[in-house]
């Protein structure tokens, strides 16, 4: 019959003894740097998450109406873009009825549309001052990957006296100049470090 009591084989106890002893400092620096390694880890791949997040979701966000101020920054503004960015440009001139109320129009749908880049220069600015004269004024150009997809001259005729955001955006939207609109921000983009798995 056996004994209630188990008998330990050599291998047990010295396994045993190994559990039940006090770590070294050595094996305590190795586990620790383990954890070290580990959270760095989990640091590193949030932040490369977040960067091809903001790289290949959202591309550059710009939010505002940008002032050009000669014509080498309208070129700029144009061909040194990324490939995908839609540009909007508003050549306008100051007291032309129609270039307030487009500006005012392109601030707000810059705020709504950051991934497209809402600019604007004075026509006397642009060095080809003759080619808009105020009869064409405002004028609004649109541009991809350094391309003129669009072109509306006056176009303040294709809207009311008193127009807004609204009909400009609509107006744009026709002819699909615009992207999809974006959606609210979830949170602030930052991932507690919980969230990474």
């Amino acid at each position: 019959m056996s004994s209630p009591h188990r008998s330990f084989s050599k291998h047990d106890k010295d396994t045993r003894e190994r559990f039940c002893r006090k770590m070294s400092m050595k094996e305590y620096e190795l586990i620790h740097d383990e954890q070290e390694d580990e959270s760095c880890l989990q640091k590193y791949r949030k932040r490369c998450m977040q960067d091809m997040h903001q790289r290949l979701s959202f591309g550059a966000k710009y939010g505002y109406l940008c002032e050009l101020q000669n014509g080498e920054q309208f070129l700029e503004a144009i061909e040194k873009e990324r490939k995908t960015t839609t540009v909007i440009v508003h050549i306008y001139e100051d007291g032309i009825k129609g270039c307030d109320a487009l500006n005012n129009s392109l601030t707000c749908l810059a705020a709504e549309y950051t991934t497209v880049k809402f600019c604007k220069i004075k026509a006397s600015n642009t060095g080809a001052g003759d080619r808009f004269s105020n009869e064409v004024l405002p004028t609004l150009l649109v541009y991809k990957g350094g391309e003129l997809l669009s072109n509306f001259i006056s176009i303040s005729e294709q809207f009311n006296e008193d127009f807004f955001a609204v009909d400009v955006e609509s107006f744009l939207n026709e002819y699909g100049l615009l992207p999809e609109r974006e959606l609210p921000a979830l949170g602030n983009g930052n991932m507690d470090e919980q969230d990474v798995e």
